[in-house]
């Protein structure tokens, strides 16, 4: 297996882009990652998202975007020769929540494998071409169709049950979720990237309306547009101008677990995010304790607990009290969320994961602003498809500055 290094990051600002189509949001992140990565031109091109034929009306985004990122096997100009015209391969991957991981998960078995030389992976999700209840409906398509979504269960009310269940076993305080809120808007502050760039009190989350017995709005994180890009390939292939700090991906993870929660025998633990966690580590051949950030996969403050506790930096039951205690926050002992996660950088849906990777890759090449982890080297990253009926862990790794 060759070695695969991030050569090339970009990522647009999450929030509510109204004036722009989804092709045209995850082009602009393409033509940067290429720029990124001096110049470096994809043979393959792997598309998560989650959504897009459903919110957008557009599926087909392998084929799509490779068209309008004007990616050909040639220069696309000789009309004498149409292989020389034709798109690179290029396909879109789903998988709920989890889609831009494993999105980042094929490009990089594609550059490992070597069958390809480089690969882009793109993460793009458009919430904001419907509203209201649209959007609510499309969501519930990621839950179990037959026993779930039919019965009018929602994401948030799935998880709010998850919730309740844990203050009920745990004895959880009824705010023992807030420090998870607190942590991401403060870490949000630093980014210019985010969707909201304030820090929260802890009264103004007592004060927040509640969404759904027990979560209140700062419990849930907004579903907003996006789009995030990264060229892969090995540390041979990159230009001989390249300057940012060399970073690769020591290993790639995917598990799954049952779509409905009432099929698992213990609701509360992510046995999915356990064991993609557990694989990640042991194919790069590291500790838990030598992780220095976790990008976890907080689509809501419940989820982030249970990550914790399945990746094994928390006890069952004890998740909570790592935000509480500010264990979670840039200096203590597990920094997670170090750019605001989905609660404050604000959630692209079927993107997550490429974000999630761009966002790790800048703290290990030194490029988080304010928000950098001092000394950062290794970074661990998870997204989660629904409550982690799929789960892909990537480990990051700084090899040279």
């Amino acid at each position: 297996m060759n070695d695969v290094v991030i050569a090339g990051i970009a990522q647009t600002p999450v929030g509510e882009h109204w004036e722009v189509s989804l092709r045209s949001l995850a082009v602009k992140v393409m033509l940067a990652a290429i720029k990124d990565a001096g110049g470096l031109r994809p043979q393959a091109l792997y598309v998560g998202n989650m959504l897009g034929a459903t919110l957008s009306h557009q599926a087909h985004l392998g084929a799509l975007l490779a068209d309008f990122g004007g990616l050909h096997l040639g220069d696309g100009k000789d009309q004498k020769h149409p292989e020389q015209r034709a798109g690179i391969e290029a396909e879109t991957v789903e998988a709920g929540g989890a889609s831009g991981g494993a999105a980042l998960r094929q490009g990089y078995m594609a550059v490992a494998s070597g069958l390809v030389d480089v690969a882009m992976v793109v993460g793009v999700e458009k919430f904001t071409d419907v509203v209201g209840a649209e959007v609510e409906a499309a969501l519930a398509t990621v839950t179990d169709g037959d026993f779930e979504a039919i019965q009018g269960l929602t994401t948030t009310a799935q998880a709010a049950m998850l919730a309740r269940r844990y203050m009920h076993e745990f004895n959880m305080p009824v705010d023992g979720l807030a420090g998870f809120a607190l942590t991401a808007h403060a870490n949000a502050a630093g980014n210019k990237n985010a969707m909201f760039r304030k820090a929260i009190s802890l009264e103004a989350y007592h004060k927040a309306e509640p969404v759904s017995d027990p979560l209140n709005m700062f419990d849930v994180a907004p579903n907003a547009d996006g789009a995030a890009a990264l060229i892969l390939t090995r540390a041979e292939l990159l230009p001989k101008d390249f300057s940012h700090p060399l970073v690769r991906i020591a290993a790639s993870a995917n598990a799954s677990d049952t779509m409905g929660l009432h099929n698992r025998a213990d609701p509360l633990w992510f046995a999915a995010a356990q064991v993609s966690v557990e694989q990640a580590l042991r194919k790069a051949g590291l500790q838990r304790e030598q992780v220095d950030l976790f990008e976890y996969h907080d689509a809501y403050s419940i989820h982030a607990a249970l990550s914790l506790e399945a990746a094994g930096f928390a006890p069952a039951g004890q998740g909570w009290k790592l935000a509480a205690d500010g264990s979670i926050g840039l200096t203590g002992q597990i920094p997670c969320a170090t750019l605001g996660g989905s609660k404050a950088r604000g959630n692209p849906g079927g993107a997550t994961g490429v974000y999630q990777a761009v966002e790790a890759a800048s703290q290990l090449q030194g490029r988080a602003g304010s928000n950098q982890i001092a000394g950062a080297k290794i970074a661990m990253i998870q997204c989660l498809g629904g409550p982690a009926a799929t789960a892909v862990t990537h480990i990051l790794e700084k090899v040279r500055n």
